[in-house]
């Protein structure tokens, strides 16, 4: 199916929703299913109709300039409006195929953010440690609500992991790329001689789960409780109010113990249960997809290595689409992170419209 065919069966679409809405045909139980369509069709319809538009007068204006009968001044004009226009119709054809790409049903989602320390100690920890607050500024600047739930701390200001919920409109979205191995490369400062070290961070960021979209058993569950603990060893608390929840048939454990209440870290390590859960449903899915697909930004392997931040030279390169930045200050404040999200974003948007053929 040609482009223009797929941007005339989604219009058709379009008028047959607004026409069975207007009428009061669907009943109770379709309206609010066909009005979110609809809604959801809107902005794609308008894109289309816009793109219809500027191919249009496209049309007409060419018939003008090549009429040798028509006014100089007029044919003058039409080659200039002609000009704006066949620049500006790439651009609105880009915005319509990007419209019409498959959405990721967790893109609208909130997120939980999971920074562990990987090879390299202290310095690995220390890193992990920033990269969390790196994720927690650039919460604030987009006006996201960043809560930490686990905070594993090593005791000279790193994190062995560390938790945290972000929630806000479209987090998973401009997130989901940041999962896989970050590495940094700089001096550290208990290093007598002065030597570059490498060492690594792993990021995960999981779409938030409801209960609709995983439902865990409770007799799949071995819920342990414990005394919270410090860094150091020292307790935090005499009671036993930290929770460990093994989901049997995966194996997943999950950790809780920063609130005093049991009740409330339970409810935490639950909902980061079902995150992961839900993650681990979407990777299944992603792999099977995989096969047919040509490229893929970022595959959500773990393992894999997305950037390194090299401090000495003050640069951020990201692996996957060979962008660096000269700005590591304004990449850890978390002001130059969107330059990294957008581009990952456009090329990923790439990758699928080539592949939408």
């Amino acid at each position: 199916m040609s482009l223009d065919e797929k941007f005339d069966k989604v219009m058709a679409r379009y008028d047959e929703l607004r026409d069975t809405l207007a009428a009061g045909l669907a009943d109770s139980g379709d309206f609010a299913r066909l009005s979110k369509e609809y809604a959801d069709l809107t902005p794609i319809a308008e894109a289309i109709a816009e793109l219809k538009k500027a191919r249009s007068e496209a049309g007409d204006l060419a018939e003008m300039i090549a009429d040798p009968g028509a006014d100089a001044e007029m044919k003058a004009m039409a080659e200039e409006e002609f000009h704006d226009l066949t620049k500006r119709i790439p651009d609105l054809e880009r915005k319509v195929q990007v419209s019409l790409l498959p959405k990721d049903e967790a893109d609208e989602k909130n997120a939980i953010l999971e920074v562990r320390a990987g090879t390299g100690g202290d310095e690995a920890a220390l890193f992990a440690a920033e990269l969390f607050e790196m994720y927690r500024r650039y919460a604030g600047l987009h006006g996201w609500r960043f809560e930490a739930m686990d905070v594993s701390e090593t005791g000279i200001g790193g994190y062995k992991e560390a938790t945290a919920n972000i929630t806000g409109r479209g987090v998973f979205a401009r997130l989901k790329f940041e999962s896989g191995v970050h590495r940094v490369q700089r001096v550290p400062a208990t290093e007598a001689q002065g030597r570059i070290h490498t060492s690594a961070a792993t990021v995960a960021v999981l779409p938030e789960a409801e209960e609709v979209d995983i439902h865990i058993d409770e007799k799949d569950l071995r819920i342990d409780v414990f005394r919270s603990s410090g860094p150091g060893g020292q307790s935090v608390n005499t009671t036993d109010s930290a929770v460990r929840i093994t989901h049997l048939p995966t194996g997943l454990v999950v950790s809780q113990q920063d609130e005093k209440s049991q009740h409330k870290n339970k409810a935490k390590a639950l909902k980061v249960l079902r995150a992961r859960l839900y993650d681990r449903e979407r990777a299944e899915k992603d792999a099977a997809r995989a096969a047919d697909r040509k490229s893929q930004v970022g595959s959500g392997d773990r393992s894999e290595r997305i950037r390194t931040y090299n401090f000495p030279q003050g640069r951020v390169t990201d692996h996957r689409i060979n962008l660096t930045l000269y700005k590591i200050d304004k990449v850890m404040a978390g002001e130059a992170l969107d330059e990294m999200i957008d581009a990952l974003i456009a090329e990923d948007e790439a990758a699928r419209l080539a592949e939408l053929g």
